[in-house]
Parts: structure tokens; C-alpha cells; sequence
């Protein structure tokens, strides 16, 4: 029976009932837990009560797969461009700043001139809300967008951290869209590339009349196809990363290790004019790199940590090594968890252990995914149509987008969905990706 310091009997306490956390409490812990897929419609939620919105954009380059994440009305966001938005974010005031600002305005997004509230943030990601509304008390605004200031800093974070951990799941997903835009974006450059030129040429003859009319079109004509080839090393800049300026991060990433860990940390510089390497490859390569020099400062006597990169064209290739008493495991959890990071990019990881003498790590990773062949999956046993829309799902389309190019409404695409998801045994449309890439589908 309980007693009191003095010694007489107290009543004993029944415990409150636990009760649902209050919807902010929700809203932030759904937030900061999010899934990259569905962060946009996460923070879109959460922000619901501060400011409301048509569609919400987040975009960053962070994640090179898919630098944009949506939500709201279909008919805005399957619009809106890379184009417009770097072009909003340029454009800001106080853009390149590391403080983060809020700006309102008129801005062109998703083809036509649209009222926009925007935020940016320290890691350069920008969120924008289209069609704003505000709560209805001004005097309400200063906390409603301090708020949206602080739901949206956790958002950032949230996106930073996922993309510098580098999971496996995240790098299959990111390398497959990555590969599936700039295929797009080059077809498109090709195709209008061509229809310019002829028109240059056209333009350009001598046997044409009006000599001023002729001018201004080639002009007109000059500009839009630098405008396309603006987009498309855009495009690839957005994708890959110089694997000078990647070592370089990586460097500043372990550069609070050499300050304080007293361990002599030494870098081996890549070729400066070496291979530029997928947005993928550079996330995972930083990360497990990280993780390796984690993981040997760990082990008993440490004093040397030297690490390599190098490029054969083909493969990025990493060395770490120490001096330590030998004692790294492949077999740990946090060894484990790095060769899931390797292989879900196809790559290879090997570790030597002298004891007495230190470890040596060795990872390949392939610059271009690997070229697979269509997998059987008559198991599924999907119609024609089925397939043809699993497969544009894969290739990271849009319901809209799907419909368009199969000449379909879009109730006709939700319904191949949900069949599709019943035949392949997925719970979720980010599940049903998966399942197609890991099948070769994408």
C-alpha cells in the first residue's frame, strides 16, 4: 500500500486515460515522420488552419528525381513547370540568402499569371501556395504565418534528411524518375530543336521578301531554341552533380570530425575533370562514406582516416581506410545498412580487416543504371491496358498525364489503378511503383 514521507496512507492514483494528441501535436508528428511521396500533401494538411490554398509546390533540388512535390487541384499542379518555378525563385527578393523569407505577389505558374505565397529556406528549397487564403482576422496573421514559417522549416529539414541519409528505397525510386525526365526532356529539345532550325533556315534564305520581317523571326525563332537548350543543361545540371563539387560537400560534411574527433582525416582528391556523377550516385556515395568513417572511428586506436575517390568512366570508385586494430564487421547493423545502400544501386562493396593493421573498404558504384530486361509478370495477369498504365505509373505520370496519352478520362485510369493494385497485391500507389521497378517495369 502507497505511503507518504510521513508515513500515512495516501489514496492511490488511477491513471488518466491516454486521449488523441491535439491536431497540431498530429499534424507536426505526421510531418516530420512523412514519406517523401507524400510530404507536399502532409504539409499542405498541417498548414490547413493557418493558410489555406488551391494547390501547394515544394521545390528542391535536393531531391534530383523529383525536385517538385504536390498537392491540390490536379488541374494546377500537373501544369505547373521547373521552368516557372526557378524562375519565381530567382525573381525573389533576397534569393540566395541563407535566411529564409516569405514574399506575396503575382507570379506565371502553371501557365497563366496566379497569386502566390512563397517561402524559402536555408537548404534553397522553395514552397509555393497558389491561390493563398489567408485567415479572415488580419490581426490573426502575424501568428498564422510565423506558424507556416515553422511548419514549413520542419518540412525542409524533413526532405534534407531523408535525401543525405540516402536510403535504399529512396535511391531506386529517384534514379528511375531521374532517368525517365531527361529522357522526356531530351525528346522534347530534339524534336522542337528541329522544327527551329528548319524554321532558321527557312528564314534565312535570300529568297525571301521583307528583310525586316525576316529578321525579327529569326530572332523570335534564335531566342526560343536557346531557351530550349537552356533547358535542357538545366535539366542535366539538376540530375548530376561534378564530382569535384561532390567531393567537396563530402568534405564539408566530416569537416566537424576533423575538427573535434582529434583523428588525422585525409582526402584524396578526385580528377577535376572526371565524369559527372546522377544526383543518386553523389547522395548515396556522401552517405556512405559518412556512415563508413562512423563506423571506424567507433573501433579502439584510430588515429588515420584516408579516403579516395576516383572515376573510370563507368563506376565511381570509393576507398576508406584507418589504422586501427581491425576491427570493423560487415556483418554489423550499421555495415549492413551501407551495403543495402550499395547494392539497391547495383554497386559493390568489399571489406578487407588485417587485424593489428586497420580496415579497408572498397565500394563501385555504376554511374548508369543497368539495363533490364522486362521482367515476366504474366503472374499479375494484367490486361494490355493494365500494363500500359502500370507502366506510365512507374514512369512516374500522373493520373492526368496517363489518360492524355493513352486517350483515356481519368476515371478510366482510377479504375485500371484499382484493379491494378488488386492484381499485384499493393496497398498503395507508392507500393505499386516499387513493385514495378523491382520487376523491371519503369
Amino acid at each position: 500500500m502507497p505511503f507518504s514521507v510521513a508515513g500515512t496512507p495516501t489514496a492511490v492514483r488511477t491513471p488518466a486515460p491516454v486521449t488523441a494528441a491535439p491536431p497540431l501535436l498530429a499534424a507536426i508528428a505526421a510531418l516530420c515522420t512523412a514519406p517523401l511521396a507524400t510530404i507536399a500533401q502532409r504539409l499542405r494538411d498541417a498548414a490547413l488552419p493557418y493558410v489555406g490554398s488551391s494547390a501547394l509546390v515544394i521545390f528542391t533540388e535536393e531531391c534530383t528525381g523529383r525536385p517538385q512535390k504536390k498537392a491540390g487541384d490536379e488541374a494546377i499542379i500537373s501544369q505547373v513547370s521547373i521552368t516557372e518555378l526557378d524562375h519565381i525563385r530567382a525573381s525573389l527578393p533576397g534569393s540566395g540568402t541563407p535566411q529564409g523569407g516569405v514574399w506575396q505577389g503575382e507570379a506565371f505558374l502553371a501557365g497563366r499569371d496566379r497569386t502566390v505565397l512563397t517561402l524559402t529556406s536555408p537548404s534553397n528549397a522553395l514552397l509555393v501556395l497558389i491561390d493563398p487564403k489567408p485567415l479572415p482576422d488580419p490581426a490573426d496573421h502575424p501568428a498564422a504565418e510565423r506558424m507556416l514559417r515553422y511548419l514549413w522549416t520542419l518540412a525542409a529539414e524533413r526532405i534534407r534528411e531523408k535525401v543525405a541519409d540516402a536510403p535504399p528505397s529512396y535511391l531506386i525510386e529517384s534514379r528511375a524518375a531521374s532517368a525517365e525526365r531527361v529522357r522526356v526532356t531530351a525528346e522534347l529539345v530534339d524534336s522542337h530543336s528541329t522544327t527551329l532550325e528548319t524554321l532558321l533556315a527557312a528564314l534565312r534564305s535570300p529568297a525571301l521578301d521583307d528583310e525586316a520581317a525576316r529578321k525579327s523571326a529569326t530572332d523570335v525563332a534564335a531566342k526560343a531554341l536557346v531557351g530550349l537548350r537552356t533547358l535542357s543543361d538545366r535539366t542535366t545540371e539538376m540530375v548530376e552533380e561534378p564530382v569535384a563539387t561532390a567531393f567537396q560537400r563530402l568534405r564539408e560534411d566530416l569537416r566537424p570530425l576533423t575538427h573535434f574527433s582529434g583523428i588525422d582525416v585525409q582526402f584524396i582528391e578526385p580528377p577535376v575533370n572526371g565524369r559527372a556523377l546522377p544526383g543518386e550516385v553523389a547522395h548515396a556515395a556522401r552517405a556512405i562514406v559518412r556512415g563508413l568513417v562512423l563506423a571506424m572511428v567507433d573501433q579502439s586506436g584510430v588515429r588515420r582516416i584516408r579516403m579516395q575517390w576516383d572515376c573510370d568512366g563507368l563506376n565511381l570508385l570509393v576507398n576508406v581506410r584507418d589504422d586501427g586494430a581491425g576491427e570493423l564487421s560487415a556483418a554489423a547493423p550499421s555495415m549492413v545498412r551501407l551495403t543495402q545502400r550499395v547494392e539497391a544501386l547495383h554497386g559493390r562493396m568489399s571489406v578487407d580487416v588485417m587485424s593489428g593493421w586497420g580496415s579497408d573498404v572498397a565500394v563501385s558504384l555504376p554511374l548508369d543504371p543497368p539495363a533490364r530486361p522486362l521482367a515476366d509478370v504474366s503472374g499479375w495477369k494484367l490486361g494490355d491496358r493494365e500494363l500500359d498504365v502500370l507502366q506510365l505509373l512507374a514512369a512516374g505520370q500522373r493520373n492526368r498525364a496517363i489518360a492524355t496519352k493513352l486517350h483515356i478520362s481519368e476515371n478510366t485510369v482510377k479504375f485500371h489503378l484499382r484493379n491494378i493494385y488488386r492484381k499485384v497485391g499493393a496497398s498503395s500507389r507508392t507500393e505499386a511503383i516499387a513493385m514495378a521497378h523491382s520487376s523491371g517495369i519503369g
